[in-house]
């Protein structure tokens, strides 16, 4: 376990966790029926770096073999499959910081279809390094504060001024309603709509007017067969981020029309931070989390109101309230966005 690039280990420690939540052993008889779709946005980047290093010091031959096995993304869901002998549909998304949304939309999709009872899903990152940080600082995204870290994601406040790094995993258990209640799970929220679309736009600015997200967000919202009205809550993509901030603001009035004023919005991110490939299976984590408990988290660090940015934001305090349908959204570099809509089982 120690040679693993540690965006693995995240992965099978995570899929240890849900599958013990969700008490599902898998065996003999279900085995090719569970299927895995774990992703990562860039994959095992700390192996990649440890051994550019070993191959500049120490040449070619001193570089270790798991090297070309330990970077690709899509190892994380390979692990969890070799670890807990899921047979089933198995492969990874990279979609920059949608890859979380994406790879759950697409588990729904699986299950939707028939093509597996059970699907594995998350994502996975752990990339913070001297290169990592360089890199994404060079595009001007990240934010600079560097004096007051606490205080330096700051989603849809006029003082923000770039997304700060986080690492960490969510994996989530995806079957039909009725597998659930065939082995008496605890059906903790459902899916109920995924819509995924592309901006066309720029590599890393969200499209004028978040033209790409509003599509996202009515597909998603037609697919669940549901009116806008019933949205109570958002867990929005909320970086911190002049442009994206804005951008999706934009869209949920577009979308939402007035009802946009209603709807709780916040951002996961002002407290854990961006975790890329993970951060949407973390903010579907918290969101289903919303739902079972009726208790909204905040986003901190709220303190200047920004008029581009307008709505409901549960500034710095939770809030508790009923929320019956909810909507996690996630937008990446690339122009990726993605949304994934999930509402309160009922029996």
């Amino acid at each position: 376990a120690r040679r693993l690039d540690p965006f693995i280990q995240l992965a099978v420690a995570c899929t240890a966790q849900a599958l013990k939540h969700a008490n599902l052993k898998i065996d003999e008889s279900n085995a090719d029926d569970v299927g895995v779709l774990i992703s990562s946005g860039i994959g095992g980047l700390r192996t990649i770096e440890d051994s550019m290093r070993v191959l500049f010091d120490k040449g070619p031959m001193r570089v270790s073999p798991f090297t070309g096995t330990y970077m690709i993304p899509n190892m994380g869901g390979g692990q969890v499959a070799i670890t807990f002998g899921a047979r089933g549909p198995n492969f990874s998304i990279a979609s920059a910081c949608a890859t979380g949304t994406n790879s759950l939309g697409e588990a729904y999709e699986i299950v939707k279809r028939g093509d597996a009872e059970v699907m594995i899903t998350g994502g996975c990152e752990s990339f913070l390094s001297e290169f990592a940080v360089s890199a994404f600082h060079r595009t001007t995204a990240m934010s600079t504060r560097n004096d007051d870290p606490a205080h330096a994601s700051r989603p849809f406040d006029a003082a923000r001024d770039g997304f700060v790094f986080g690492e960490g995993g969510g994996v989530l258990i995806f079957e039909s309603v009725e597998n659930a209640k065939k082995r008496g799970a605890k059906i903790l929220a459902e899916v109920i709509g995924y819509g995924t679309t592309d901006d066309a736009y720029h590599i890393t600015a969200p499209a004028e007017g978040g033209t790409g997200a509003i599509k996202a967000i009515k597909r998603a919202l037609k697919k669940a067969d549901i009116k806008p009205e019933a949205v109570d809550y958002i867990n929005a993509h909320g970086t911190s981020t002049v442009l994206n901030d804005a951008a999706e603001t934009t869209a949920i009035k577009a979308v939402f029309n007035e009802h946009a004023y209603n709807i709780a919005v916040s951002s996961t991110k002002s407290m854990i931070g961006h975790t890329l490939g993970a951060a949407g299976a973390l903010e579907a984590i918290a969101t289903v989390k919303t739902i079972e408990t009726g208790w909204i988290h905040p986003t901190i660090n709220y303190e200047t109101p920004d008029p581009k940015c307008d709505l409901d934001y549960v500034p710095n305090k939770a809030r508790q309230k009923d929320v019956r349908v909810a909507m996690s959204n996630s937008f990446g570099f690339g122009g990726h966005n993605a949304t994934i809509v999930l509402k309160k089982y009922e029996a």
